[in-house]
């Protein structure tokens, strides 16, 4: 069993974690301590489930909602995107991440499957 922040789902979810840290600092007021506060919290919930995930001879329900938690990271993108919260550029830095952590994680729950 590899240490899991040696893991590249780890990495790159740790990337995105600290991105969204960094971006959410300077949102209006009204989205920082609410959608702000949820994306992150959904973010840290999600490397837990890495973790969970690593450290457990049973991967699959781990990785499973370490899946869910990055798609409903994606929806709070995307309404940060529709509330101008967010640039185009910014936008996609942090959907391509997101679009890394999840094809990592449906790789790992596939090689677990067998």
């Amino acid at each position: 069993m590899a240490v899991y922040n040696f893991l590249p789902v780890y990495k790159t979810s740790y990337e995105l974690l600290l991105e969204l840290f960094r971006f959410t600092k300077d949102f209006n007021k009204e989205y920082k301590y609410t959608i702000g506060e949820s994306i992150k919290k959904e973010m840290m919930d999600m490397i837990v489930n890495i973790y969970r995930a690593n450290s457990t001879a049973d991967k699959l329900p781990h990785i499973g909602k370490a899946r869910e938690n990055i798609e409903v990271v994606r929806v709070f993108l995307r309404l940060f995107k529709d509330l101008r919260q967010v640039n185009t550029k910014k936008f996609v830095r942090l959907n391509d991440l997101c679009e890394s952590v999840s094809k990592q994680l449906t790789a790992w729950g596939r090689s677990c499957g067998k």
